[in-house]
């Protein structure tokens, strides 16, 4: 009887310690907008090995699974992913592997799809099996008119510089959407949530839009780009310059003139005041001469 106790607590110690290397690693919850491709990118460490009589029995992956808003995800529990069903569901596709990878892609995403999704693995060995109970938060939005935001707040861009455009939405952050960018109506080739324009030129100026692929009601304001061609800027930094020398230069005349005004007008004064000075002196019954030098 004691040489059971012993051995249920070795052994339990030995299967926690195996247990521990098992884990399955999720992103963070991700948005995603109705009838868009959303990935979840995901990996796992499956437990190696296990001890049978002292002896390290290898042990490897033979299933995978991916369940919604179920802990546990084993059994009957109803599957979005199984890699032993035969009648797999196309909206849902693996990228992953049974070595570590257990990525999965979420194809015209539902508003069914706005759930938590949970990783499964199981080996050869029940030993092996292990859920990730922590998921990942899928949010799944209506569509909604998109917007586009600049890397740069000046109106005016100059010739060789470098702009992004992004493409966003005010009901959450998208990091995977699918886009279609537009200038003057045209469609653009690039595609995703972030449009690089750079070195700029003159053909670079118009107006651009963006919207979802899957719903163009979600189509943008458009967002004016204006490129100032380099002679163009020149010349109106001559025109600028132009403009400051002309201010200066009737600021200087103004004042020259109110400096030759207060002169002329303090000579005036003192002259009609040397005058009236002689004129009392004259009244007094003195005679006066007036003398020039």
């Amino acid at each position: 009887m004691a040489v059971w106790d012993k051995k249920i607590p070795w052994s339990f110690m030995l299967f926690l310690a195996g247990v521990a290397g098992v884990d399955v690693n999720y992103q963070p919850p991700v948005c995603a907008v109705k009838g868009s491709t959303v990935t979840l990118p995901c990996t796992f460490t499956p437990l190696k090995s296990f001890n049978q009589n002292g002896k390290e029995v290898p042990m490897r992956i033979v299933r995978v699974r991916w369940c919604v808003d179920h802990e546990v995800c084993q059994g009957t529990t109803p599957t979005v992913y199984d890699s032993n069903s035969t009648m797999p569901d196309s909206r849902y596709q693996y990228l992953g592997d049974m070595k570590g990878n257990c990525t999965l892609q979420i194809r015209d995403i539902q508003m069914k799809d706005n759930a938590i999704f949970y990783f499964r693995m199981e080996a050869d060995n029940p030993r092996g099996h292990f859920t990730g109970q922590s998921g990942v938060r899928v949010r799944v939005a209506e569509p909604v008119r998109m917007r586009i935001n600049s890397s740069s707040d000046a109106g005016e861009l100059c010739q060789n510089q470098k702009v992004t455009l992004s493409c966003r939405t005010t009901t959450c952050t998208f990091h995977q959407l699918e886009v279609t960018w537009f200038k003057d109506g045209s469609a653009l080739p690039q595609s995703g949530p972030a449009l690089q324009l750079g070195p700029l030129t003159a053909e670079d100026s118009g107006n651009y839009t963006c919207g979802l692929k899957i719903n163009t009601k979600t189509i943008s304001p458009p967002y004016a780009v204006r490129v100032e061609e380099a002679e163009e800027k020149e010349k109106d930094e001559g025109t600028k310059l132009l403009i400051v020398r002309v201010v200066l230069f009737t600021l200087h005349t103004v004042l020259i003139v109110i400096a030759t005004a207060i002169i002329i007008k303090r000579t005036c004064v003192c002259k009609k005041a040397a005058a009236a000075e002689n004129s009392e002196m004259c009244d007094g019954g003195v005679i006066c001469e007036l003398s020039t030098v």
